[in-house]
């Protein structure tokens, strides 16, 4: 949000401008005035960042305040940066501030600790500080190479050495220390022996600031790693907080006969599917029964494939929801149910065997099989009626059992790191009061209103050119065609004048050279199809391209939505208008949080187009235009 020398920041700190000019920038990137207590923190711990620096002879280190990592919202305090005073090299600190007064470091898990003003346990800072530094060097192509130039120091400034001192329990390396005032001494060595007194850090910091966001590192590519070998994601914050409380709850469950409900919320990206790899992988290692489920034939089946490609029992840890009608109580150590919102009212179907037809909720049943289950769960994600993953229903059932349920609510976007963009839609669609607002546009998400789904496919294979994935999707306006023969082409489906295209396969065969629906979104043969909200939920590519059909069109001054203009069977078991009209926003909401770098919208409406480009969205046509010129 600010970048000055140290001597700079200083001065603006005992004039009282740093914390105006931070809160602007604030509004900026956020869309909304910061709270009370962000405010308290740039008007207290920048300014104690910056005496020590003064007294420690650093004025000409550069001073980067609110710090974003890559492709996460994530913001570290404040990075130093400045040249090695021993090897000449750029080198950076990562600083992360607090006010506390005091922490006490938790019985079972000293990576977590309390603190009074939260309710919830948070990351020990020293575990805090060291996530973003191996995050940084992760994803940032200019230290990524050299991980040794990146230290990290977590400060207390307002907390005594006793109170402090506990928090050291853990492992101390070079990107994980703490200090306090009390130690101030040792601070200002600790920083002399990392940032020169004698030379100047703004081309280090210019170097840290136009390093290459790597690519991010997608699901589903790193699974089987994931799975079997080793961690290739960094938990940050209520992620890795997430992921403890996880772990804890089993080892206690396993020890001690205890059973406990784990309830992970968060929108599109913060990373819910991230941490259930992690889990999965964990407890795998550590060889406690565990497994992972969804409702997703898509997503389930993409799991198997990549992570168990070589390793049939990896495979076999991956199943769905339904699959657990006839399994032992508290046979697995965790059961991870990802994707949560789309669990069912009950299991059975018309294919289920009558001994089986017990009348039990679903939800019961994965609560009863595992010591510890696990729901990750987005609530505006829920699309199809009868499905009842909401943090409410999880809650009531663990109630019933008389069981303990935690609930952990991630709040930060792991994937495209536009937090704007998320809020944006959610308000757009009207899931949250206060209606749409405009787009302020920010350099996490580029948002483009297009003309036509022609100039909108054109686009996105521009952007496959250079090397990024794409894919089409579109509200389900459109009817599906009986699956073609082996060797005919695909059928067109979704027409809209004269440009047409099929839509996913819905088998599990390739046909044309069409992947399979459970690949659709992985496969790169897929853009070619577009795709529903059933073969898209889950998955993530770098550009989106979204249709909105006649199902919902702006008038006047709201969204109108229209049962009769979609084409899913599942509506027509549904009677009431205000669920379809909840279940149509939810379907979009999907579709609009499926890209990483950026979104392309056409809606079949010219006026829903003319209201989206009044909130401020650009047109695609002159920017289609200049990439074209460009190229």
């Amino acid at each position: 949000m600010l970048r000055a020398s140290a001597e700079a920041v200083a001065a603006q700190c005992l004039t009282g401008s740093l914390s105006l000019r931070l809160t602007e920038q604030f509004i900026h990137a956020h869309g909304y005035r910061p709270s009370a207590s962000q405010t308290r923190y740039w008007e207290r711990s920048i300014p104690a960042l910056a005496d020590t620096l003064k007294e420690a002879e650093l004025g000409d280190v550069e001073v980067i305040l609110e710090f974003a990592l890559p492709l996460s919202s994530k913001r570290a305090d404040a990075v130093l940066a400045g040249v090695h005073p021993v090897t000449g090299e750029p080198s950076y600190v990562v600083v992360e501030l607090k006010q506390w007064l005091q922490a006490a470091p938790d019985e079972d898990d000293p990576t977590l600790c309390h603190v009074d003003a939260y309710k919830h346990p948070v990351l020990n800072p020293i575990e805090q500080v060291r996530r973003y530094c191996q995050y940084l060097v992760n994803f940032n192509g200019a230290v990524a190479e050299c991980p040794h130039r990146v230290h990290g120091v977590a400060y207390l400034h307002n907390a005594t050495e006793f109170e402090a001192s506990r928090l050291r329990a853990i492992e101390l390396d070079e990107q994980g220390q703490l200090f306090t005032a009390e130690r101030r001494g040792e601070f200002l060595d600790y920083l002399r022996s990392k940032l020169s007194d004698k030379q100047p850090g703004a081309r280090a910091a210019d170097e840290l600031l136009a390093g290459k966001t790597l690519p991010s590192k997608q699901l589903m590519s790193v699974a089987a790693k994931e799975v079997r070998e080793c961690r290739q994601f960094v938990l940050l914050d209520q992620q890795q907080v997430a992921y403890r409380t996880v772990l804890n709850a089993v080892e206690k469950a396993m020890h001690s006969d205890h059973k406990e409900v784990v309830v992970v919320t968060g929108g599109p990206g913060t990373g819910k599917s991230v941490i259930a790899l992690q889990l999965l992988g964990e407890l795998y290692r550590r060889g406690l029964p565990a497994l992972h489920a969804t409702g997703s034939q898509s997503f389930t089946k993409t799991m198997r494939k990549v992570a168990g490609e070589r390793k049939r029992e990896v495979q076999d840890l991956f199943k769905y929801f339904n699959s657990f009608m006839t399994a032992e109580k508290n046979s697995l150590g965790a059961l991870i149910c990802d994707e949560a919102h789309s669990i069912r009212e009950t299991s059975a179907n018309r294919y289920t065997r009558a001994e089986h037809l017990t009348g039990k909720a679903q939800i019961d049943e994965l609560i009863d099989v595992a010591y510890v289950p696990v729901f990750l769960l987005d609530e505006h994600q829920v699309v199809r009626p009868g499905e009842t993953g909401t943090v409410a229903e999880i809650m009531a059932a663990a109630a019933r059992r008389g069981l303990r349920c935690t609930v952990v609510p991630l709040d930060s976007q792991f994937r495209s790191g536009s937090d704007a963009y998320l809020r944006w839609v959610v308000r757009l669609l009207d899931l949250e009061p206060g209606g749409p607002v405009a787009w302020d546009p920010d350099d996490r998400m580029h948002l483009l209103v297009a003309d036509s789904p022609r100039e909108m496919e054109a686009f996105l294979e521009t952007r496959l050119a250079d090397g990024y994935s794409a894919r089409m999707s579109a509200g389900y306006c459109w009817p599906w065609s009986p699956e073609p023969k082996p060797g005919d082409p695909l059928p067109a489906d979704v027409v809209i004048g004269d440009w047409a295209r099929p839509w996913n396969l819905r088998g599990d065969r390739t046909i044309s050279g069409a992947p399979p629906s459970a690949l659709w979104a992985t496969d790169p043969a897929g853009f070619s199809q577009v795709g529903c909200v059933y073969t898209a939920q889950g998955f993530e590519y770098d550009w989106s391209g979204v249709i909105i059909g006649p199902d919902l069109v702006w008038r006047g001054d709201r969204w109108i939505t229209d049962r009769t203009a979609s084409r899913d069977p599942v509506f027509k078991r549904t009677t009431s208008d205000e669920d379809v009209d909840r279940l149509i926003r939810n379907t979009y909401k999907v579709l609009l949080t499926r890209g990483i770098v950026g979104t392309i919208i056409y809606s079949t409406d010219a006026e829903t187009r003319a209201k989206l480009l009044e909130l401020g969205v650009s047109s695609l046509g002159p920017f289609g235009s200049m990439e074209a010129a460009h190229r």
